[in-house]
């Protein structure tokens, strides 16, 4: 970590300064509007499409959005696109057309809560303890990498960094509760974006332009000409058969990891959820989508540049690939710093300054948004339904803010994890396959199937999570067999997304279903299409209509797929 240091000036410090006094200056406001635990954890469900749906876009550009990215851009190329264009629109779009409606208008508080009145307090349970657990995880990456900027930007000792980027987003947070966190975000989207388009085209103007940086990747052995089209992505899925690799990507990313993130994540589905209505709850991810499938090319490229233009990481790369790990280890880099070493390279003071703001501001993004749907889980899910039930609700917004207080300082711990992998796609999209592919699975299962009992929604969940677990390990400790590239996170996730449907169809079947008048609401068949839509939503001019706006952005992506094939 002490290879890589940002030469910033007073110019750049006080453009991040002046960020952090906006950041907790949003905390302090927020705080005014919160006096009770709907407003703390959920903003009282009163906030517009347009602040919603940049926030719901925002809290995904933490750690996997910046860092993780540009460095699977930096070790895949053009492949990686595939986590936006196939692995989150369709998703997207899907949740904000058919799943937000339930979500919504069932009134719950979170997704676990969901799961319980679907599917009992078993399923609830197993789902609001592996949410947990994984935003604790999840939260010390994106703290890790705030921990490594204010590392690399001070010279402080990596612990005392961890400690001070935990106190910041712990301060805004436990102040003003998701309001606080979700306008935030919303400001944090337009300092990344501003951040990050001028390191691009800077980049791109040192490497020749466009067609100087695909001469670069084509023209480098260690690359070759497959980084330069999306399509088949060999590298990326691992698998050496072209059809295997589509397969992989449609299946494994683009269906089971996808939609079990997207569409059952609370981080993300918290902000839809703070709407004012159920067309602005539709709206929110659906607004999120568009800015979302152009994201890759202030993220993704700028680690390709970073790839064929700074002297460590190509070094490392072309030992990395000679599967020298001993001279890949001397460089002192790894993927993960794609982007810290191109702004270190490229990027004059002033500009820097703002770079760096934008990094803080990413990272806090995500980091906060892990936080504050972690503290209404604990709250709601587990604290008040298993542990203090009837308390009033001044003493659920006080465990709210104990809880924010915990996760903060659990994440310190969790982050060490993190820095063990030299790309945190690897790490991430295996925690992904054990907690989100099951989930899904259980979700869409029991969201179009009203026959699908409480007993196969735990047990389903169960052995989904299990079975990717012992997946991964064999072949990660015991060296049953090896997939090289992201494949292993892809069969782990399509592995737990298939056992859990298949256990849940067969604990089914002997197993006594939930009678149909309690599935008003939840199961898409008994629950009446008016109840699913906004009465006015008809009225509405077309690019506030969630239907038309979901088939232009479907329309979009499938556009940029072929472009970049």
């Amino acid at each position: 970590m002490d290879t890589i240091r940002l030469d910033a000036t007073i110019v750049d410090y006080l453009i991040i300064a002046i960020y952090f006094v906006f950041v907790i200056g949003v905390g302090v406001y927020a705080k005014r509007g919160v006096s009770n635990s709907i407003e703390f954890f959920l903003s009282g469900r009163s906030l517009p499409a347009w602040v919603t749906g940049l926030a719901f876009i925002s809290a995904n550009l933490g750690a996997v959005e910046i860092m993780g990215m540009s460095a699977t851009g930096a070790q895949y190329g053009f492949p990686t696109m595939h986590y936006f264009w196939v692995g989150a629109i369709p998703a997207m779009l899907f949740l904000g057309v058919v799943m937000m409606p339930f979500y919504y208008g069932s009134k719950v508080r979170s997704v676990p809560e969901f799961m319980r009145m679907r599917f009992g307090n078993a399923a609830h349970l197993v789902n609001a303890l592996s949410f947990a657990l994984a935003q604790l995880l999840i939260a010390g990456v994106n703290l890790f990498l705030l921990g490594s900027i204010v590392n690399r930007l001070l010279g402080w000792p990596m612990w005392v960094a961890l400690i001070v980027a935990a106190a910041i987003v712990l301060s805004y947070i436990t102040l003003g509760g998701l309001t606080a966190a979700i306008y935030n975000e919303v400001l944090q989207f337009f300092v990344i974006v501003a951040a990050l388009l001028p390191l691009t085209l800077i980049g791109l103007h040192r490497v020749g332009g466009w067609s100087g940086l695909k001469e670069k990747v084509s023209g480098d052995g260690m690359l070759g000409a497959e980084q330069l089209h999306t399509w088949p992505g060999q590298q990326l899925s691992g698998f050496e058969s072209p059809v295997l690799s589509v397969i992989g990507i449609v299946f494994g990313l683009g269906f089971v990891l996808s939609f079990g993130y997207w569409t059952t994540n609370f981080v993300e589905v918290q902000r839809a959820m703070a709407s004012k209505s159920i067309t602005a709850a539709r709206m929110t991810p659906i607004i999120g989508a568009f800015p979302k499938m152009f994201i890759p090319f202030i993220v993704i490229v700028p680690g390709m540049i970073a790839a064929v233009l700074v002297n460590e990481l190509t070094a490392f790369k072309q030992f990395e690939s000679a599967g020298d790990s001993a001279g890949a280890a001397s460089t002192g880099v790894t993927y993960n710093d794609a982007l810290l070493l191109l702004m270190r390279d490229v990027l004059p003071n002033g500009l820097l300054g703002l770079a760096i703001a934008g990094l803080l501001a990413a990272f806090m993004a995500g980091m906060a948004a892990n936080v504050s749907a972690f503290n209404t889980v604990f709250s709601y899910d587990i604290w008040q339904t298993y542990v203090k039930k009837d308390r009033d609700d001044e003493y659920y917004l006080t465990v709210g803010r104990i809880a924010t207080i915990t996760a903060c300082i659990i994440a310190i711990f969790t982050a060490l994890i993190a820095g063990h992998f030299s790309n945190l796609m690897d790490y991430l999209q295996t925690l992904f396959g054990f907690f989100n592919a099951p989930l899904f699975a259980t979700f869409i299962l029991g969201m179009f199937w009203k026959r699908m009992t409480p007993t196969a929604g735990w047990t389903g969940l169960v052995a989904g999570t299990l079975a990717a677990v012992v997946l991964w390990s064999s072949s990660t400790f015991f060296g049953l067999f090896e997939l090289p590239g992201q494949g292993l996170a892809f069969l782990s996730a399509a592995t737990a997304f298939v056992v859990d449907i298949v256990v849940s169809v067969i604990v089914t079947m002997v197993t006594q279903p939930k009678p149909a008048h309690e599935l008003k609401g939840l199961v898409y068949s008994e629950t009446p299409k008016a109840d699913l839509v906004d009465p006015d939503e008809a009225d509405l001019p077309i690019f506030r209509r969630p239907i038309p706006m979901a088939i232009l952005g479907l329309v979009l992506v499938i556009g940029l797929n072929i472009v970049f094939a």
